[in-house]
């Protein structure tokens, strides 16, 4: 069995949403929790995990994530992205793995079973050295989309990939585009789940690439892997009925805040 460390990034000073990683979110029973507790417990539920890791370079998110509980490591100030600190936390943390999972702390409804079929997948194929689920958009979460985009949000990431399931493309736009009279069933669209499994070597790599053009105009830390030539494994996931949706923006609380209430 590979031995499979998550990592939950996680930093402060983000650009859309400061301070997004101690949002508190409303839970059914009444009481309030933060979205990177949301996140670790959700990490926590995954299967067959030998460690569960909160990656930060900041005081008071390393300080809420020990008060329940969760691993911490100190990253540098300088990571860009999540993929990044992850490479750091890495190699600061001494820690041993054959997959390192980022599990994104702005995704407390990553179902267990998306993160498990990443490791199935990556245990299936070992010349896969990247793999991202993609779920496709039924019609709540395409009108999320659309509605995000029309008001000038940025909402979810779309994926495109070929018949191999490797990555074409990710953008924060929706793609494919549809014709909105004339939206066929199922819906083409595939929702990026922000959650990655590397191997080791392709998280080393990637620290030492500079982003690219594509990476700077969309805001997309895995297109840096696409555009220096590492392919990337879309894993088809189902939602089980559920619905998945990252917290964005401070609109997205009432979304995530409802979904909880419907799996109590």
């Amino acid at each position: 069995m590979m031995r499979t460390v998550i990592v939950i990034p996680a930093r402060y000073a983000s650009t859309r949403y400061p301070g997004k990683p101690l949002a508190e979110l409303a839970l059914p029973d009444g009481t309030r929790r933060s979205l990177i507790r949301l996140s670790w417990e959700a990490a926590c539920r995954v299967r067959d995990v030998n460690r569960v890791l909160v990656a930060t370079d900041d005081d008071r998110i390393a300080e809420a994530a020990r008060s329940f509980g969760a691993e911490v490591v100190m990253t540098a100030e300088e990571c860009r992205n999540g993929t990044e600190r992850c490479a750091d936390a890495l190699a600061r943390g001494g820690i041993e793995a054959d997959l390192v999972v980022n599990l994104q702390g702005d995704a407390p409804l990553t179902p267990p079973w998306f993160v498990e079929a990443l490791v199935e997948a990556m245990a299936r194929d070992a010349e896969a050295e990247v793999a991202t689920p993609v779920l496709r958009c039924d019609p709540v979460t395409y009108g999320h989309f659309r509605a995000d985009r029309l008001a000038g949000r940025v909402g979810g990431t779309t994926a495109v990939f070929d018949r191999s399931g490797r990555a074409l493309y990710f953008s924060k736009e929706v793609v494919p585009y549809i014709d909105p009279g004339r939206i066929p069933d199922p819906i083409p669209v595939f929702h990026h789940v922000g959650v990655y499994a590397y191997r080791p070597a392709a998280l080393a790599a990637y620290g030492a690439w500079a982003p690219g053009p594509l990476e700077t105009l969309e805001g997309l830390e895995q297109l840096r892997f696409l555009e220096n030539g590492v392919p990337i494994a879309c894993v088809e996931v189902e939602g089980r009925g559920r619905v998945f949706w990252e917290l964005n923006n401070p609109e997205d609380i009432p979304r995530i805040e409802a979904v909880l209430k419907e799996d109590a």
